[in-house]
């Protein structure tokens, strides 16, 4: 059997793995020059600072089943963990953090760690089954008990979690800011499960970042894929299906939008519109720094730890998030920091440092707020500007030339919310099928959506072995 697949992001790789350890012939085509999708790497700001364009920490890389099904590191991928997942900084000069251990985090929580610990040891502990159910389309689930108490936990908004949990400021920010990363307002229902999904992966595996940028994850896993004896090309992008043999399985790790440029004339017009449809949500802006020294925050355990949240509040970081749906720029948003550097010594010249920092905006926003993200970092690190050597921004614009399904800035794929989690991109028996029998959507658009974590592309693939065997032709 064989199969194209469009796209060499972390879902179009796993997907051509997965078929490929079943025996088919699977061809990549990739229209960058470079695989990797929103895994790559590339000196933006001065030679020998290596920053990573897209995504950067990455906890589901170990957490996700696919991922751990693979043994990367006979291609070169290595794991680094961080001292401290994470470090949320306030301005009187503390911080709270998560630590790897659940036992030694409960206790920096201080009188609201008891009700952490009771909140995230269940889930920890039952991990696995969560990321079967969680990590994957809507179906009946096999851990049924174990769903019904992440449920439980997960659909309520995040902000209601927050004010109902826990007593101090800072532990609601703590909870706000990992819940911020859904990229929706913290008031809408299901935002603590990325939130309760964050912290229990900073419990069971840790965020770590792989040594030398997460270019090092899409060439590690170009070359398992290539070693089952896939074909990668490069540099060839597919306008149109009539571009592709119409005898093989064809995979898109593509959005809704370029699935309607790619195939939208040979689709039925009720699914047309479906895509049409479709909602993507609001983007990012981003800069990367090269720095003559670390990032100077006066919080201790923000020099320890791989991410920083910034936003002291949990108002703030509510204020911060509506706001963007309402098309707005926060001048205090909620702001992501990362310092790869600081545990990879390839990120930079010797005693040099990188810095990677992005915050929400509204969808397709070209406003450049890079002095704001600046003034947030100084709020918790004086003189943060004094390090600064040279920086690389992009907006949301530049994300979508940059990677076509970063639509408007949307590096999630579309909107996470109840609504679209489960159907994306179309209401579906099976969402990774379209109405035409050859054509498949593989992509962050479908379940579970955004994060290098392969599992869009591996339940995409097992759609094709499994219709081919029931055809009875696999």
């Amino acid at each position: 059997m064989k199969a194209i697949i469009v796209g060499s992001g972390p879902n179009g790789l796993a997907a051509g793995i997965t078929l490929a350890r079943q025996g088919w012939h699977v061809q990549i085509i990739e229209a960058k020059e470079t695989i990797g999708g929103g895994m790559r790497t590339a000196e933006l700001t001065l030679p020998g600072f290596q920053h990573d364009i897209c995504s950067a920490i990455h906890p589901l890389g170990m957490g996700s089943p696919f991922f751990r099904s693979l043994d990367l590191s006979e291609y070169g991928l290595e794991w680094i963990q961080p001292d401290l997942p994470l470090a949320h900084p306030f301005e009187d000069g503390t911080a709270v953090f998560l630590h790897q251990s659940l036992d030694c985090t409960v206790q920096n929580l201080g009188r609201d760690g008891k009700n952490y610990g009771r909140l995230l040891k269940p889930l920890v502990q039952n991990w696995e089954g969560i990321a079967h159910e969680f990590l994957g389309p809507l179906r009946l689930p096999r851990h049924p008990l174990i769903m019904a108490q992440f449920g439980l936990r997960a659909l309520p908004p995040a902000k209601t979690t927050a004010q109902t949990l826990f007593r101090d400021e800072k532990t609601r920010a703590l909870f706000a800011g990992l819940a911020a990363h859904a990229i929706m307002p913290l008031e809408w229902p299901t935002t603590s499960a990325f939130g309760l999904m964050l912290a229990t992966l900073a419990h069971r595996v840790g965020w770590p970042l792989p040594r030398g940028g997460s270019q090092a994850i899409a060439n590690a896993l170009a070359a398992y894929f290539v070693d089952l004896g896939g074909e990668i090309v490069t540099g060839c992008e597919v306008k149109s299906l009539r571009d592709l043999p119409s005898n093989h399985a064809i995979l898109l790790d593509v959005t809704p939008r370029q699935v309607l440029q790619i195939a939208g004339e040979q689709l039925p017009s009720l699914y047309r519109r479906q895509l049409e449809k479709y909602r993507y949500g609001p983007g990012v802006f981003k800069v990367d720094w090269a720095l003559s020294e670390p990032i100077p925050w006066r919080a201790e355990a923000c020099r320890r730890a791989g991410t920083v949240h910034i936003g002291p509040t949990l108002a703030e970081i509510c204020a911060s998030e509506q706001g963007i749906w309402q098309g707005k720029h926060s001048e205090q948003p909620y702001t992501l920091v990362t310092q790869q550097s600081l545990f990879d010594t390839t990120r930079a010249p010797s005693g040099q440092h990188t810095g990677w920092a992005y915050c929400h905006v509204p969808h397709g926003s070209t406003q450049d707020m890079t002095a704001t993200i600046e003034a947030q970092i100084e709020r918790f690190a004086p003189d943060f500007r004094a390090c600064i050597l040279a920086r690389h921004t992009m907006t949301t614009q530049d994300f979508q030339r940059y990677n076509p399904n970063y639509i408007g800035g949307d590096i999630n794929g579309g909107v996470q919310n109840w609504r679209q989690l489960f159907t994306r991109p179309a209401i579906r028996p099976n969402p990774y099928t379209t109405p035409l029998p050859h054509l498949y959507i593989c992509s962050s658009s479908t379940p579970p959506g955004g994060g290098v974590h392969g599992m869009s592309g591996y339940y995409a693939a097992r759609t094709v072995l499994n219709k081919q065997y029931l055809n009875g032709v696999g």
